[in-house]
């Protein structure tokens, strides 16, 4: 890839989203749904998703709304029905579309052998009919009808146009050698968004330190620390990881802030930044060397995700954390053999975490997998990392990282399952 691909690459993933992006999925492809219909007196909605949607729907708060789930998102869209904020739908709702939507009716099918990031919405009315697709990317309209005709149709998966398969490709070719070499030599003009976007996910973890959100893990392992005055690296790791913690605390109990994110993900957006932001200013760098190693931390959460899949049983933010760790060596003046360490130190310990949904525990597996970055980046930096003697641990990073995804797409197939069987067990 050019240098301008990847910076579009970077800019067009590290987008702001308001509330869970399952979610605010779900209330996007609603919205479209009601604007294709109008005014049209709704008699059914029929909505279809893939497991893993629905488990990231299921147990995540929405802002301004009691209510969770799947069909409380569509109904929200519908009750809405305007597209244009897309993955910000969910920022402005009135006491009246939520009331509106509380009195839809839905029905809710799990569909097979689909995308694992698949919504599609179903509304027949007096005198209209439609059908919405949103598949492969949080905002991807794929499939649209209206009244019988196609009007958008796009293969469900990410295979739709040359350019998105090179894209896709591209990504997963990239090496660490290659995201460095980009992270040094984009124009820090071209970067300087990283350091507005950064604000962005710290305002949020700021409101959430000084309120009470889920189950406070980022305010309750704040306790004894001072922001103002980090006395070590370790403490800024911790400060670091208590700030994403704390985003993830506000954002999965429905506040009403924005997040920018990683792979259509807010906690792993959280996760690639703002730890980062924490060792940057206790290292006193400057805002360049801090948007370098944010750019080295996204581009390889980009990587991982686009080999595994957007969606799976794999927790998001354990493969965050991995371009986290990358992004802290690359701020402490290290090099690509101490992120290759880093990587298998990562994939040794926490490769298995799995995916149980969106829900205010995600704080704890964000706190989890960043303290495992810093302890997989000092290990990296005295040398040490294990080899392909070690279980799942390739002979390096990239082996390593296949083998994770192997693990991912398809030895975690019917955990998936598994865990979704679980979770609507408890919810019915």
């Amino acid at each position: 890839m050019e240098i301008k691909d990847v910076v579009r690459l970077l800019k067009s993933e590290m987008i702001p989203a308001m509330g869970c992006t399952e979610p605010a999925a779900s209330a996007l492809a609603g919205a479209k749904a009601r604007e294709l219909i109008g005014d049209d007196c709704i008699k059914s909605i029929a909505v279809f998703a893939s497991r893993d949607i629905v488990k990231n729907a299921m147990g995540v708060g929405i802002p301004d709304c009691e209510r969770r789930g799947i069909l409380t998102a569509v109904a929200l869209g519908i009750a809405k029905g305007d597209s244009s904020k897309d993955l910000n739908i969910l920022s402005d709702l009135t006491q009246e579309e939520v009331e509106k939507a509380a009195s839809l009716s839905l029905t809710l099918s799990i569909e097979e052998n689909v995308p694992q990031l698949y919504i599609r919405v179903e509304i027949t009315g007096e005198s209209h009919s439609c059908k919405v697709l949103i598949s492969g990317e949080h905002n991807r309209f794929s499939h649209i009808e209206l009244d019988n005709k196609v009007l958008v149709d796009l293969p469900a998966g990410l295979t739709e146009s040359k350019s998105r398969c090179e894209e896709s490709q591209a990504l997963m070719q990239m090496t660490l050698s290659d995201i460095v070499g980009y992270s040094n030599a984009i124009p820090f003009s071209d970067l300087a968004f990283i350091s507005k976007d950064i604000d962005v996910n710290l305002a949020i973890a700021r409101h959430s330190l000084e309120g009470e959100y889920g189950l406070q893990v980022g305010k309750t392992l704040m306790e004894g620390l001072d922001e103002n005055n980090i006395r070590s690296l370790d403490e800024a790791f911790r400060i670091g990881a208590c700030y994403a913690a704390a985003g993830s605390d506000a954002r999965m109990s429905g506040c009403s802030m924005p997040v920018i994110i990683n792979s259509g993900s807010g906690n792993q957006g959280l996760t690639v930044t703002l730890p980062i932001y924490w060792v940057g200013r206790y290292l006193k760098c400057s805002d360049e060397a801090i948007a370098r190693a944010v750019c080295t931390s996204e581009l390889v959460g980009l990587v991982l995700t686009a080999r595994k899949d957007r969606l799976s049983a794999l927790c998001g933010a354990f493969t965050a954390a991995i371009g986290t760790a990358c992004g802290y060596v690359f701020l402490l003046g290290g090099d690509v053999r101490q992120m290759d360490m880093a990587i298998r130190n990562m994939v040794a310990n926490l490769t298995g975490i799995i995916c149980d949904g969106a829900k205010n525990t995600c704080a704890l597996k964000i706190y989890s997998c960043l303290e495992a970055a810093a302890m997989s980046v000092k290990l990296a930096q005295k040398g040490h990392s294990p080899g392909k003697e070690s279980g799942i641990v390739g002979s390096d990073s990239l082996e390593s990282i296949l083998h994770l995804t192997k693990i991912s797409s398809e030895g975690m197939e019917k955990t998936d399952k598994t865990i979704l069987s679980i979770m609507l067990g408890q919810s019915s």
